[in-house]
C-alpha cells in the first residue's frame, strides 16, 4: 500500500476516532499502524490543508491519492459537476468520493458505496450500527430524512423515523463521520 494511502486512511480514521475508538484501533492495527503514525499523517495533512501554498482541495485529492478510478458526470439541479472516486484498501466495499463543481471546486467529501458493491440491508434501528451504512443509504432507506448540521466539517446528521425490533416507530439522530455512519440515538 502506497504510503499516502496509507497517510489518507489514518486520517480518516482520526476523526471517526471520537466515536468508536475500538473499531478505530482494529482498523489501525489492519493498517499496521501505530497512534503516533496516526498522529503523525493526521498532523502532515492539516499543514498541508493549512498552508498557504496548499493547492485547491481536488488538486489536494488527487496529489495525495493519484488518479481517481472512476470520474463519473453528475447532475444537481441545472449545473453539471463530477464525482471523482477513488479505492481505498481498509474500505473494499466503499470509494472516497470528492464532488466537484464546474469551477473546480469541491463540493462534498466523503465515503459512498462502491457501485459493484452490495447495498446493506437496513429494515431497523438495529441495522443502523457503526459502519454499517453512508449517509445517502440511510436516508434513502429511511425516507424522509432531514439532514442535519455536523459538528465538524467531516461530519453529518441525519434525523430519521426508524422502527424498532417490534416495530416501535422511533425517532433518531444518525451521525456519520466522512459519510460513513458512526453512531445513532434515539429521541425521547
Amino acid at each position: 500500500m502506497d504510503t499516502m494511502d496509507l497517510d489518507f486512511q489514518l486520517v480518516l480514521l482520526r476523526r471517526m476516532a471520537d466515536h468508536n475508538p475500538d473499531l478505530v484501533a482494529d482498523a489501525r492495527r489492519r493498517l499496521g499502524a501505530s497512534i503516533a503514525d496516526m498522529r503523525e499523517a493526521n498532523k502532515r495533512w492539516q499543514a498541508m490543508v493549512r498552508s498557504p501554498r496548499s493547492r485547491g482541495a481536488a488538486a489536494r485529492y488527487r496529489s495525495v491519492l493519484g488518479e481517481p478510478e472512476s470520474v463519473v458526470p453528475r447532475r444537481l439541479g441545472d449545473v453539471d459537476c463530477e464525482a471523482r472516486r477513488w479505492a481505498l484498501p481498509l474500505w473494499p466495499a466503499l470509494r472516497f468520493e470528492v464532488l466537484v463543481g464546474p469551477d473546480g471546486g469541491v463540493w462534498n467529501e466523503w465515503l459512498v458505496r462502491a457501485p459493484d458493491a452490495p447495498a446493506p440491508e437496513l429494515r431497523t434501528l438495529e441495522d443502523l450500527t457503526p459502519w454499517s451504512c453512508t449517509v445517502d443509504e440511510a436516508a434513502r432507506a429511511f425516507a424522509p430524512a432531514r439532514p442535519l448540521e455536523g459538528t465538524a466539517p467531516t461530519r453529518w446528521g441525519l434525523a430519521l423515523t426508524a422502527p424498532d425490533r417490534d416495530g416501535v416507530r422511533r425517532q433518531v439522530v444518525a451521525e456519520f463521520t466522512w459519510g460513513l455512519l458512526q453512531r445513532t440515538a434515539v429521541l425521547p
